[in-house]
């Protein structure tokens, strides 16, 4: 159980997966969205089936950092995209880029603080709860199953907020508000990756 309650309370916090699919909720693309929500789903699986079954060894704990610097780039990408974005409304849905499924996949496959969320699971809590074998893969598809609807549920949020929302200039601040804290992710990234160099 307390596997769940560890992987659930972080992947719902706000991160970048988190800011995109509320942003796809206030432009009205959630249900165009819906590959994005499974990519991020695939990459939490994939990553647990690595670290589930090879454990730590994969991937040292010295390499976090190179990923921590693709992971910056490809959000930097994703928040300039977003910034970039003029939203016109048209019958109260707004017309932008729509996520897809390797959007999704990526900026999770990415993001090394997934993979340092996913770590203490399979290489402490997995072994004392004597989950083996077929056992991880079904755990680890519950779990990516929800790291599927953090994103989701906040999409879901979005459309809740955003049809409050008439006029195109809130949702363009808005929009932009979302790239910058995108922005701000990344930058968080970019810190990691000039903290692992010893650069900072």
């Amino acid at each position: 159980m307390e596997i769940f309650l560890y992987t659930l309370s972080v992947m719902y916090s706000p991160g970048p997966v988190n800011f995109m699919g509320l942003n796809a909720g206030l432009t009205g693309q959630l249900k165009k969205t819906i590959y994005f929500f499974i990519g991020v789903g695939c990459a939490m699986l994939m990553l647990f089936m690595i670290f589930g079954y090879a454990g730590a060894a994969i991937i040292p704990q010295n390499a976090l950092h190179y990923i921590a610097l693709l992971g910056a780039c490809y959000t930097f990408y994703l928040a300039f995209q977003m910034l970039k974005t003029d939203i016109e409304i048209s019958y109260e849905t707004a017309e932008v880029q729509v996520l897809s499924f390797w959007n999704g996949f990526w900026i999770q496959a990415l993001n090394p603080k997934g993979i340092l969320v996913i770590l203490p699971v399979t290489t402490i809590m997995y072994p004392s709860a004597h989950i083996i074998g077929v056992q991880i893969f079904l755990v680890s598809l519950l779990i990516s199953i929800g790291a599927a609807g953090a994103p989701f549920l906040y999409s879901w949020a979005g459309v809740v907020l955003g049809k409050k929302i008439k006029n195109k200039i809130w949702f363009n601040r808005i929009n932009k508000a979302m790239g910058l804290m995108l922005l701000i992710s990344g930058i968080f990234m970019l810190y990691d990756f000039l903290k692992g160099m010893n650069l900072i």
